[in-house]
């Protein structure tokens, strides 16, 4: 969020975040946006770790079209999205993934190249579907995997382009809406 919310202010993304949900109470983005003046709200999952009921989408879908909202940008939100939120917005919700899609899709991909010897990883911009990180790719970029790098430095590398690649994407998504 605070990548997008600099490319904002720097004028290099004509957009307004008008709401944070977030699946995780005590996640730093929510006193992110409050501090930046952002509604933010918890999502209620009804309990399950990693299910995402079909209520709370119900629910969800509700609170974003009550703020305005033509995009939904997820980051670190690791529930597979189902209908009616799928539904409620066709083609505008975004995800980024730290990988070269469609490589290493899920949990830790950063690990997995280190683990795998990968060359190359990378991140990735892409439209949600139902499936898990399946959705067509909007902008993709490498990181080379670098002899001594463990996962945790490969990592910040991939997240520095993250930073720049997710503002990059909305901008060229918003320009088609």
């Amino acid at each position: 969020m605070q990548a997008i919310l600099d490319a904002i202010e720097a004028g290099e993304l004509d957009a307004r975040i008008a709401v944070v949900l977030s699946d995780n109470p005590d996640a730093f983005i929510l006193e992110r946006a409050r501090k930046n003046g952002i509604d933010a709200e918890v999502i209620d999952c009804r309990g399950f770790r990693t299910k995402f009921p079909e209520e709370a989408q119900k629910e969800v879908a509700a609170t974003l079209k009550a703020a305005g909202v033509e995009l939904v940008c997820l980051a670190g939100f690791m529930r597979l999205v189902k209908r009616p939120l799928l539904e409620v917005f066709p083609q505008r919700i975004l995800n980024i993934h730290p990988a070269l899609l469609p490589a290493y899709p899920g949990l830790h991909a950063w690990e997995q190249a280190v683990e795998d010897g990968a060359k190359e990883s990378g991140c990735t911009v892409h439209f949600v579907d139902e499936g898990m990180d399946t959705g067509p790719v909007i902008l993709q970029e490498a990181v080379p995997v670098l002899p001594d790098d463990t996962a945790e430095t490969l990592h910040a590398r991939i997240q520095v382009v993250e930073h720049r690649l997710y503002p990059e994407a909305i901008r060229r998504v918003m320009a088609t809406l």
